[in-house]
């Protein structure tokens, strides 16, 4: 997948609409370990498809268990996990667990009473954060047990390798202590791995100092219980695993349905709070008031912010109630990965918002209080912060930013709420474009938010940037257009594509080329989808796939043939304008930058020879076998070149403004690199983010 070094979000003025959310990130990787340890397969409905369960899944694949995704024709995808049954399949494995805290910590215990009983070496590793983040409290509660683990860097922190010799036996006779003040997840590991140190005595866990997240220690519990572990706890500082009698405690329960990421929801009930007012509100499935997860309960702080929530079975609706919002003070020992959410919430409240109890956040993916801080006071407010507080005061004067994301999928997705910036009454100026820093940061649990974002948010169309590269046939003004449009993260449009499509409909029913009048009814209601995500390139007309059609050089012809008759061209206006979506487009043709955006912020026009091009063209026909004459080839380009300059409607020549390209003898890349450079030369963030590259 191509890495987008930045996304610009244009100024965004409102939001409604519906959002299917991914699975949760925590529900998901705990489901995948259980049912990696138990015996026989679990189906796994609803997983999350992302980067922390990409490593989940590869190293359950590398310990021996059986793995299998099923692709079922239009619905989703099941994930078929054969377990271990609690016996070791491999002796000794290497695996690599990305920034996946969930995957860390949960595996090193795991994998560390294994070892210690069973035998085996083991060694874990990650990205370099993730030798950053803190794990010397759950190694300091395994060792005690007989564990032997190596830290193989810094003393405290990842990459851990983790040894035993069969037979082994844990001293579990005494309670294990565990701090529970710096991470939950500690305690989730060791609930997790020590139903594994099959005894004839329970097993004893006590929680030293205030045990922080709970509500994710709530949900490893639950999840315990559907794999057949019931455990007892006596507050939030003890909890007394049953004793397994030698035979593998995991039960498959066959089936596990994974709710919606409550942690992701939070950033569109931000949305219905901040922007959906005056019309439908933002509605959200796949979770609901009654989830498992904690992080449900940022509804509450999100309704005392002044949001309007109602809610159904595996839903939310959510609408602007009060406005501006109000400022809140509140603990967010619940709720810490929400709790992000509030902070950006804060930039629209009447007064400052405090939030505390979030000491945590300095251990995640960033220190994401210092990041927090930074990021919001380059927008204008005020922020202070101290090891477990961040209290936002609302920006009286918004600036326009470059928002660094700190490689953190949280920081990335609460952030990119500032585009709403153009509701704030006091805002100056009123409009602001802002930068999201490597958004693709997001894959970790959420790789379509930018996409469903944006499928919301309304933007004025004079407020979306547009980059039109316009040409003679055959220049390689598409391949340039959707290679641009990919590094920004753009849409794009392909105009010829319009034209190629309303010929072969034409055709279809029996319509000549010529006739402008047919041609252009049949274009006022052509049926025409493009392909999406992992159908991108492909089309379909009437439902019927074109995309090996449009290709043909005879559509190529006819296209030229109906793109010259006026009525068509008017026909197919509003179609081509409607492509102008958030965050950006990129448009390909021979008018499109004179008639139809010419207020484009960057107009391109490429001048290679009609030689140049004709060569060109007989090289691509060669290599897909089809026999070509490149006199012929040029002849032909000559003459449509002269039918486009010479038509009445839109005929072909470089906008006023347009910057002249020519790739006569230049590869794609370094055009690509030209485009990019001059919109770098004229976007917003041109001056503002020169310290940002």
């Amino acid at each position: 997948m191509l890495r987008i070094p930045a996304l610009d979000l244009p100024p965004l003025q409102g939001a409604d609409g519906t959002v299917h959310l991914p699975g949760s990130k925590s529900i998901s990787n705990r489901v995948l370990l259980l049912a990696g340890l138990a015996a026989g397969e679990t189906v796994v409905h609803g997983l999350l498809d992302s980067d922390d369960t990409q490593v989940m899944l590869a190293a359950l694949a590398a310990l021996g268990c059986g793995v299998r995704r099923v692709e079922q024709a239009g619905r989703e995808t099941l994930t078929h996990i054969t377990g271990l049954g609690g016996r070791l399949r491999v002796s000794q494995a290497s695996l690599f667990l990305g920034n996946a805290g969930t995957a860390m910590r949960p595996l090193a215990a795991t994998l560390a009473v294994l070892a210690s009983t069973q035998g085996g070496r083991f060694e874990l590793s990650g990205v370099p954060r993730m030798h950053e983040r803190p794990i010397g409290d759950l190694v300091d509660a395994l060792r005690p047990l007989g564990c032997q683990i190596e830290e193989l860097g810094t003393p405290g922190y990842p990459p851990l390798r983790l040894t035993g010799r069969p037979g082994g036996q844990l001293n579990t006779g005494e309670p294990i202590r565990v701090r529970g003040d710096v991470s939950s997840q500690f305690l989730t590991a060791l609930l997790l791995a020590l139903p594994l140190a099959t005894g004839e005595r329970d097993i004893v866990i006590e929680v030293q100092g205030e045990l922080i997240s709970k509500p994710y220690i709530e949900i490893t519990l639950n999840l315990l219980a559907r794999f057949g572990i019931e455990v007892r706890r006596e507050g939030w500082q003890r909890f007394t695993l049953p004793c397994s009698h030698g035979a593998s405690p995991y039960r498959s329960p066959g089936r596990v349905d994974v709710e919606g990421d409550a942690s992701s929801a939070s950033y569109f009930v931000a949305l219905g709070a901040i922007a959906a007012h005056g019309g439908a509100p933002v509605r959200i499935e796949g979770v609901g008031l009654d989830s498992i997860q904690g992080d449900i309960r940022f509804v509450d702080a999100a309704k005392a912010m002044g949001a309007q929530v109602r809610s159904g079975p595996n839903w939310l609706e959510v609408r602007r109630g009060r406005w501006p919002l109000a400022g809140i003070t509140l603990d967010c020992n619940h709720i810490p990965d929400a709790a992000m959410t509030l902070a950006v919430m804060a930039l629209y409240a009447d007064s400052p918002t405090r939030l505390t109890g979030i000491a945590s956040w300095r251990v995640k993916e960033t220190d994401r209080i210092a990041a927090m801080a930074a990021e919001l006071q380059k927008l204008g407010a005020h922020v202070e912060a101290g090891d477990d507080f961040i209290e936002v005061s609302p920006p009286t004067t918004w600036r326009t930013a470059a928002l660094h994301t700190y490689d953190d999928h949280r920081m990335a997705m609460c952030l990119s709420l500032a585009a709403f910036n153009p509701l704030v009454a006091t805002a100056a100026p009123p409009s602001l474009p802002i930068r999201i820093l490597d958004p693709q940061c997001v894959a970790k649990t959420f790789p379509d938010y930018f996409e469903s974002l944006l499928d919301l948010a309304q933007a004025r169309p004079e407020d979306v940037p547009v980059i039109t590269i316009d040409g003679p046939t055959a220049s390689g003004k598409g391949t340039l257009a959707a290679e641009v449009a990919a590094a920004l993260g753009w849409h794009l449009l392909d105009s010829g594509a319009l034209y190629r499509a309303a010929g072969l409909a034409a055709v279809a029913d029996g319509v000549l080329p010529d006739d402008e009048g047919g041609v252009a009814a049949i274009a006022q209601t052509l049926d025409l989808r493009f392909g999406q995500g992992l159908e991108a390139g492909r089309t379909w007309l009437r439902g019927r796939e074109i995309t090996h059609d449009l290709r043909q050089e005879s559509t190529g012809l006819l296209a030229s043939r109906v793109s010259a008759l006026p009525a068509v061209r008017a026909a197919l206006r509003g179609l081509q304008q409607a492509f102008r979506r958030a965050p950006g487009l990129v448009a390909d043709g021979r008018d499109m930058g004179t008639a139809l955006f010419p207020q484009a912020a960057l107009k391109v026009f490429l001048t290679a020879s009609a030689a140049e091009r004709a060569e060109r063209r007989h090289k691509q026909l060669i290599s897909k076998g089809i026999a070509a004459n490149i006199d012929s080839l040029r002849a032909d380009l000559e003459a449509r070149d002269a039918r486009d300059k010479g038509r009445s409607a839109s005929p072909l020549r470089p906008a006023e403004d347009a910057l002249l390209l020519d790739n006569s003898h230049l590869s794609i890349e370094a055009s690509v690199q030209q485009v990019l450079g001059w919109w770098q030369q004229r976007s917003p963030f041109a001056l503002a983010t020169a310290g940002d590259k």
